[in-house]
């Protein structure tokens, strides 16, 4: 990739040429730019993630059992799954703006919801189930929504990027996650000071900002002219390698972040509160290392299939040597390598994705991925509970043979002449 293209990504990019797969800037006649992207996509992890960290404390709180907290995240995770698709779809025939603009103003109308659910059973009192059953309601749109915002940005920049600046452009996109991952539970650390609902009320407007910046900055985008019929199957032959690559890379990741707390407590003797805290730095590790790691892969022009090979290698060495882990300094080294790892291999199974189809099938694409995703999210966690029944080493285990295994696979059935292409 030319020395000046990584820095442009994030800047204002000029429109494609006809024989890149984007059409024009846009209706409003504004160049494409990333920024406004960025900045949501940020704003909508910090508040996710804001929450993820104090479910815990709030769950206490509030009498429900640990397994009503993850079912909650669970059903958050099969509507992402579900709707991610149909976002996708929607943004090929409506345009990319209209469908960014709903997703994050159901995102932040649901966030709200919750929020307020959750102050009102603190002030007022109810029984668990009902708790429950908001929670899960609330949080459940939470990811119905917000899987509009990834399917459709990741449309966008397979709409107005060549193949080639894709990956950094998709890089990017993971740096911005990245950032919301360490400044979300950071944020939602210090608001706790003044009580658990500090952070629901504050980290609430969260999405409001990032719907305020799309809403302002973000150019009007005509649809690209899908049909019924043109859409690429969920299963479509094209999306074999991204789709596997997506589920794998969310399922070993949702299996680290549910039995890293457990883990600690376990294998290296802690309290559970020094496990909370070892759980949390292991984490805060991983947004670093996808900060850092994605900002290199913006610099290097590698095929999306090469990276994934070595991203995912890279991957399950990090997760297997969790298993020689004494003490939290190596927990968290090897939480970054497997981070690190991750770094390549989330933009460039996005990016391949959007390479292997047509302009007109963009969105369709991106939300076939973003279902694989979400899939591993919601099987990722179960698993790792369960095989963590049987020995704290198995999730670790098995986490590191899929990543390997899948980089050999999608080395092994590449086409050297086409990579470049998905």
């Amino acid at each position: 990739m030319p020395e000046a293209a990584p820095s442009s990504v994030s800047e204002r990019t000029p429109s494609p040429a006809p024989d890149s797969g984007g059409p024009p800037a846009g209706q409003s006649g504004r160049a494409f730019t990333l920024r406004p992207i960025l900045f949501a996509y940020m704003c909508g992890t910090m508040a996710m993630m804001a929450f993820v960290s104090i479910v815990g404390s709030l769950s206490r709180q509030l009498g429900l059992a640990p397994w009503q907290a993850g079912m909650a995240v669970t059903v958050s995770g099969v509507l992402w799954m579900l709707m991610a698709p149909i976002w996708g779809r929607a943004s090929d025939r409506l345009g990319r703006r209209a469908v960014m603009l709903t997703g994050f103003a159901g995102f932040f109308v649901s966030y709200c919801a919750m929020s307020g659910w959750l102050v009102a059973a603190m002030r007022v009192p109810m029984s668990v189930g009902l708790v429950f059953a908001g929670l899960v309601l609330t949080r459940g749109a939470i990811g119905g929504f917000y899987a509009a915002a990834p399917t459709a940005s990741q449309a966008l920049i397979a709409d107005n990027l060549p193949p080639e600046r894709r990956v950094a452009a998709m890089a990017s996109l993971g740096a911005a996650n990245g950032a919301g991952l360490v400044l979300g539970p950071a944020l939602a650390a210090q608001l706790t000071h003044f009580g658990l609902e500090a952070p629901l009320y504050l980290t609430a407007l969260l999405p409001a900002l990032g719907l305020a910046v799309l809403w302002k900055f973000l150019p009007a985008t005509p649809p690209v002219g899908a049909r019924p019929g043109q859409s690429p199957r969920l299963l479509d032959p094209r999306l074999r390698r991204p789709m596997v690559a997506a589920f794998t890379a969310l399922f070993t990741v949702a299996v680290g972040q549910i039995v890293v707390g457990f883990f600690a407590i376990d294998r290296l003797g802690m309290t559970p509160g020094e496990g909370a805290q070892a759980a949390g730095m292991a984490l805060t590790t991983v947004g670093v290392a996808l900060i850092i790691t994605q900002m290199v892969v913006r610099r290097v022009m590698l095929p999306p299939g090469r990276m994934i090979c070595i991203g995912m290698t890279t991957a399950g060495i990090g997760f297997g040597s969790v298993l020689l882990a004494t003490g939290v300094p190596t927990l968290m080294l090897s939480y970054f390598v497997a981070a690190a790892g991750m770094g390549f291999v989330f933009p460039a199974f996005t990016a391949m994705a959007a390479n292997a189809v047509q302009p007109h099938e963009q969105g369709a694409a991106a939300g076939s991925v973003g279902a694989a995703q979400g899939l591993g999210n919601v099987l990722g966690p179960l698993a790792g509970a369960l095989l963590y029944e049987i020995s704290p080493t198995v999730p670790y285990a098995l986490a590191a043979v899929l990543l390997l295994g899948v980089a050999v696979w999608v080395g092994r059935t590449g086409k050297p002449d086409r990579e470049g292409q998905g």
